[in-house]
């Protein structure tokens, strides 16, 4: 190697964890592992894989990976996740202190939040780098969300922090263009110091398949119906609300069914809402494994992907990338200039609507049902999208990229780890 310094990937969340951070953050670890030594400092599973007791200390495909103790209080109970987010920060941070040397370069998530601002006084004490990976943005998704009151105390410090630890990172990378614009509009950055990556579809084992084959459709018993699915996390910056306004107004159209899968803070308001309004057109089903895509994702005609108004430049939805690799086409959701709105206009993959218009979201699946070939058409714009720009190769290319000028290094070497792995699949 060209040098001796070690990258520190940093995250609450990592393997054997699969929700979005934890299945992204792992990726990019590894990726880099082909080219750097890459050390990982995280935390027990506690989303997907909640309740697995992962090794404190283990090698996993060329990561070294450590793992801090901090406490698993239900997440949905908000004075108890303030407890959990404090335990991890504190934990993780002491730790990366601890392992940080002059010259190591660390990659640390916005998630929990006070967790990037931690990392990055330890990367000033040990004289390290710090790239900041940007998922969401403080303090505009508490504000979107309703958890924050804007002009309040809390509102102002988080914003000032923000702003400070933005000018005091090495380099900071963003999931979308709009998370690009709102990063510098709220610093005195550079257009050079913001990188967009966005995040990948799993191209690798997700692939369109028939809709009438499908397990969970035989299952529900919707092979029949025009099915409209929400896949992902329910929680508070996805619009359900709007959603279920729609699944409203189309009670009626017994030809058109909503299949909502998933797990978050709104899924009890969701079932409740059933049964109050008598929705017999929705179809509720929990958390579904990562493993388990290439089924529940192909289990629709088209699929919803939804923000919360205000969200424009907060956060990208990765679940995105994984429906255009099963060739779906997307009904969004979401501000006009969102990333996500701007990649479906681009493509030419599906419709974009208000996110406080559930007459327009309603019209949108009535056009979608209307026209099955213009569905396939979108279908395959989708998947070839997938193949050419949102690939697991180029977002680690990317990050690469980031990392080696963070190294000061040109061109990146193959690490030894990647090299006995390759000399061994070569045996």
């Amino acid at each position: 190697m060209a040098t001796r310094a070690k990258v520190w990937v940093v995250s609450e969340l990592y393997y054997p964890e699969e929700t979005s951070t934890g299945h992204y953050m792992t990726h990019i670890a590894e990726g880099l592992a082909q080219h750097f030594p890459v050390g990982v400092i995280c935390c027990q599973p506690t989303y997907a894989a909640r309740g697995t007791q992962a090794p404190w200390k283990e090698t996993h495909n060329g990561v070294s990976i450590e793992r801090c103790r901090a406490t698993t209080l239900n997440k949905n109970i908000i004075p108890l996740r303030l407890v959990n987010l404090a335990t991890i920060s504190l934990s993780v941070f002491l730790k990366t202190a601890q392992r940080l040397r002059r010259g190591d370069v660390a990659l640390v998530v916005t998630n929990p939040p006070l967790l990037p601002f931690l990392v990055a006084v330890a990367c000033k004490v040990r004289g390290a780098k710090c790239i900041l990976k940007i998922d969401d943005t403080y303090p505009e998704i508490l504000l979107a969300t309703g958890m924050a009151k804007p002009g309040s105390l809390i509102v102002r410090i988080m914003r000032s922090a923000s702003r400070m630890l933005y000018e005091n990172v090495s380099h900071i990378t963003v999931l979308g263009r709009d998370m690009a614009l709102l990063v510098r509009s709220r610093s005195r950055l550079e257009p050079s110091h913001v990188t967009v990556v966005p995040n990948w579809a799993d191209l690798d084992i997700l692939h369109p398949t028939s809709k009438a084959d499908n397990a969970l459709l035989k299952e529900l018993g919707l092979n029949d119906k025009f099915v409209v699915q929400c896949a992902g996390n329910m929680g508070r910056a996805q619009n359900i609300e709007a959603m279920f306004a729609a699944a409203e107004l189309l009670k009626n159209q017994d030809h058109i069914h909503f299949l909502f899968i998933g797990s978050g803070a709104k899924v009890h308001w969701m079932h409740e809402e059933v049964e109050r309004k008598g929705l017999s057109n929705v179809t509720i089903l929990g958390q579904q494994p990562r493993s388990d895509q290439i089924n529940f994702l192909n289990a629709c005609d088209v699929s919803l992907v939804s923000l919360v108004p205000n969200m424009l430049g907060v956060s990208v939805p990765s679940r995105m990338y994984n429906v255009m690799a099963v060739g779906k086409p997307i009904i969004v959701i979401a501000d006009a200039a969102s990333e996500l709105a701007q990649v479906v206009n681009e493509e030419k993959i599906g419709w974009v609507t208000s996110p406080d218009d559930p007459k327009a979201i309603a019209n949108a699946i009535l056009d979608a049902y209307s026209d099955s070939t213009r569905l396939v058409e979108m279908g395959k714009r989708a998947r070839a999208a997938a193949e050419s720009k949102y690939s697991t190769d180029r977002a680690v290319a990317a990050y690469t990229r980031v990392v080696s000028k963070a190294l000061g290094i040109s061109k990146p070497q193959q690490s030894d780890t990647a090299s006995a792995l390759q000399d061994n699949r070569g045996n």
